[in-house]
């Protein structure tokens, strides 16, 4: 059994279900269910005893700490996390009370839980803290991707609280054992991701004649990873990865932010035929706004073997497509109904 938090989330979701498409091993889904957790990500398994969902906060340190002497995970999967930079900016306190204070807490407590373990239950454990690339800070257009060994440059509250939580999650490791793995991931798009990130956005928007927000030029470039390789990468680390070590995963795909617009635009123009371009709308920048991210995904491909499957063209066609079948999704996001729906069908929730 595995103990994942924060997945009824964007990536925790997808998370979920491509494992359990693959392995009839349990899930503990922890989830604080915030404004980005949505348990209809995961409807395809209402009434499936692979997964049990507990409403909790990772806060919570009674709560964790009964769930794994209750279930015994072998592993954990830490994605719960405030992830949306603008958010951050905004109201940055909600940043450090679950990525750093949060991540703390989830690691000491899996820390007693693991040295009450013995033998092979205890050298078999490995908590896997799911990060970013945005705690390297920003490159300039010609410097080299991030590597693992790229110093920390955090630039928002957001990347700063990431990069607390994964100093956390090493010096757990280095201090006292416990067998961490840390994961940093470029820029995840695909289905499930709440519209409030460019690529959905841009979609949403689009759809219902909104217009479409450019931040600047539109030039600060990203490295597209799609969500699925994101999940094969993850399950990768988790099965051959190197307690303490650090891999980054990314998908080799570096455009800049105005480009992926065009791109959907053109897409929504061939699939779902109207003038998309004349929405685009540039803005005003947003305070600190990085220019560059760009990952070297070489080590987890040299150690581990993996790479992703998935080009921008391929993953990009499959996550429009995704959106408009399922408009439904959507709609009830922004109206709140999906609230109703997590009421009605889980318990946990209600009470």
């Amino acid at each position: 059994m595995i103990f994942v938090t924060g997945g009824a989330g964007f990536i925790g979701a997808n998370f979920i279900l491509d494992w359990l498409a693959q392995s009839d091993e349990p899930v503990i889904n922890l989830d604080k269910l915030t404004y980005a957790g949505n348990l209809q990500n995961l409807a395809s398994l209402e009434g499936d005893s692979r997964h049990i969902f507990v409403h909790g906060d990772i806060n919570d340190q009674q709560r964790i700490a009964t769930l794994l002497r209750q279930y015994h995970p072998r592993a954990i999967i830490h994605f719960a996390a405030e992830s949306h930079v603008d958010r951050s900016i905004h109201a940055p306190e909600a940043f450090i009370q679950t990525n750093i204070v949060g991540t703390f807490k989830l690691l000491d407590t899996t820390y007693r839980y693991w040295k009450e373990q013995k033998g092979e239950i205890q050298h078999g454990f490995r908590f896997l803290h799911v990060s970013t690339d945005e705690v390297y800070g920003s490159l300039s257009k010609d410097a080299p991707a991030f590597t693992e060994t790229h110093p920390y440059q955090p630039n928002s509250p957001y990347s700063a609280s990431k990069a607390s939580s994964d100093q956390l999650v090493r010096a757990y490791h280095h201090t006292y054992g416990l067998p961490t793995l840390i994961t940093n991931c470029s820029n995840n798009y695909g289905a499930f991701q709440f519209p409030e990130k460019l690529i959905p956005l841009m979609i949403v928007n689009a759809l219902v004649g909104k217009p479409l927000p450019v931040y600047g030029d539109g030039q600060q470039i990203r490295d597209w990873l799609y969500v699925k390789d994101h999940c094969s990468a993850i399950r990768r680390v988790l099965q051959a990865g190197m307690p303490g070590e650090t891999y980054n995963i990314g998908g080799w795909n570096e455009k800049p932010n105005i480009e992926i617009v065009h791109i959907i635009c053109n897409l929504l123009s061939e699939l779902h035929p109207a003038d998309y371009h004349k929405l685009i709308k540039y803005v005003a920048d947003r305070p600190g706004h990085d220019r560059r991210y760009a990952i070297d995904a070489r080590k987890i491909e040299r150690d581990l073997g993996w790479r992703p499957v998935e080009t921008f063209e391929t993953g990009i066609r499959k996550t429009v497509k995704w959106y408009l079948d399922n408009q439904d999704w959507v709609a009830n996001i922004q109206s709140g109904e999906y609230r109703k729906w997590i009421e009605s069908h889980y318990q946990e929730y209600a009470g």
